[in-house]
């Protein structure tokens, strides 16, 4: 769980720093950077298993070809920067396994993480996407007393924080930067088995990938432990056509990026047993799990009776099924995308293995403005309750959507809204715009002992006013839905004028 993250010199995040409850808002028109700050999280997370070079590459280009790294660093006019930097403070899991199968127990669970990187270029070949280089590598425990100074929004101090904070470790970092002459050198403190050793050395200039995306259960279960929670970061981007199709009986049961195995997911779900643990009963009831997602899913289309999961042993295929109130069947390829994206979602809130940062661009997609309350609901409902211990039923995992929908901004919580806003700053006598993220007063993010941006009145009612404002009447103007008299009344800030 993220709880802050700074960012300075990458894309047009300059110098940002925002905060994360459970479930968290950004709304922004097109283009001001509200995406890079998903990618800023989805660059993170591929740092945490891949090498810099492919984590890089694996990023969304910006103003050029996906191959140029520059293109992820900052850049006024032509010129662009050659360092970018972040800090990330996160909630991880107690315990994490590692690629040999090996258990690593977390000594801390609230950890801060910071990473830069340099741009290197090769003189030789301008051709050459140039290599990154790791300038700086840390990690270092939060104090458990200092919990409440980070975890500012709402949360029940013994039921939940409780459950989430372990700490015991005493010695400052579990990585480490410092410098040996001319050498840079990354410092990895074992923390596994009881071990009392020596730092492990890593001389930075030649390391292919982060110290951290290296951890192991036996030397650095803590390392590892947020290695996995940051591995758990995923941006969603559910594609219909993935949704509708069918599973093999054998494909793989959990929902990919893209909702890919949606069949087999819900039909992995519904043929798990649940029941006490604490006497060791268990029992399985797929009509259990259905009933739930069809429940749900009656929140946004009302006509449904049951959704079920067919299984065809003779074809060795699984296919989703919605049985509407008249008992007429439809199959997942039948159904609308926004129908499908939410029955996904549903799906997801069920499946306590997924835990972890959930990222989703504009959940509105596909969905009438009525029901709209309906899947920021369910979206808050995915999202941890911070005033309930964490267990399987409330496994630790958040929700960070964007948007720019105005229906969906006048509906959200007013302490999960942020807004990203441009704002034009100067350096070395170049102006250039950079995206700030502004919250609305009164909430628990005007709390925090750094400067807050808050958002104008004028901007927030450019979403909950929306309609554009009058023109002036012409006879080849064609009458707008906003300009009937019979809505006029009921519009939420005063009567039109036709100019």
């Amino acid at each position: 769980m993220i709880i802050r993250i700074k960012v300075k010199g990458f894309k047009n995040l300059v110098d940002v720093d925002v905060r994360f409850g459970p479930f968290t808002c950004v709304a922004g028109v097109n283009g001001v950077g509200k995406s890079n700050l998903f990618d800023a999280i989805r660059f993170l997370s591929a740092l945490a298993s891949r090498p810099l070079i492919e984590a890089a590459l694996s990023i969304r280009a910006e103003g050029g070809s996906a191959s140029d790294l520059r293109n992820l660093f900052h850049r006024i006019g032509g010129n662009y920067t050659d360092r970018m930097s972040f800090e990330v403070e996160m909630i991880v899991p107690p315990e994490a396994v590692d690629d040999l199968g090996q258990t690593g127990k977390a000594t801390n669970t609230m950890l801060r993480y910071s990473l830069e990187l340099g741009y290197c270029g090769d003189k030789n070949n301008s051709t050459s996407p140039g290599s990154l280089e790791i300038l700086k590598e840390e990690l270092s425990h939060i104090k458990k007393s200092e919990a409440g100074k980070h975890l500012l929004f709402k949360h029940s101090t013994k039921d939940w924080r409780d459950t989430v904070v372990r700490a015991g470790r005493r010695v400052p970092y579990f990585i480490s930067t410092a410098d040996d002459g001319d050498a840079r050198i990354i410092k990895l403190h074992q923390d596994g088995g009881g071990s009392r050793g020596k730092p492990l050395p890593h001389s930075a200039s030649n390391l292919p990938r982060t110290v951290l995306s290296a951890a192991n259960a036996a030397e650095s279960p803590t390392v590892l432990c947020a290695r996995r929670e940051m591995e758990s970061w995923r941006i969603l981007q559910l594609e219909p056509s993935a949704l509708r199709m069918p599973d093999e009986i054998n494909a793989p049961s959990h929902l990919t990026l893209n909702g890919g195995h949606l069949p087999a997911t819900l039909y992995r779900l519904a043929q798990t047993p649940f029941g006490n643990i604490e006497n060791g009963m268990s029992t399985r009831d797929p009509e259990f799990i259905f009933t739930k997602v069809a429940n749900r899913l009656s929140t946004l289309i009302g006509d449904v009776s049951r959704v079920w999961v067919d299984r065809d042993d003779r074809r060795e295929i699984l296919t989703l099924q919605v049985i509407g109130k008249d008992g007429t069947e439809h199959p997942a390829r039948s159904l609308s995308d926004g129908t499908l994206r939410f029955l996904a979602l549903s799906v997801i809130e069920l499946d306590t293995i997924t835990k972890g940062v959930i990222c989703l661009e504009e959940p509105e997609n596909g969905i009438h403005p009525e029901r709209i309350p309906a899947m920021l609901q369910l979206l808050q409902d995915i999202a941890i309750d911070p005033n309930e211990r964490v267990d399987e039923t409330n496994p630790l995992r958040q929700v960070i959507v964007n948007t720019h929908s105005p229906a969906v901004v006048s509906e959200v919580p007013d302490a999960s809204l942020l807004v990203a806003e441009t704002k034009e700053d100067i350096k070395d006598g170049q102006r250039f715009n950079k995206v700030i993220f502004s919250c609305l007063s009164d909430t628990w993010r005007t709390k925090t002992p750094e400067k807050t941006h808050l958002v104008s009145k004028g901007k927030l009612l450019a979403y909950l006013n929306p309609a554009s404002p009058p023109q002036p009447k012409t006879k080849l103007r064609t009458r707008r839905v906003v300009d009937r008299n019979d809505l006029q009344m009921l519009l939420p800030f005063g009567r039109r004028t036709d100019g």
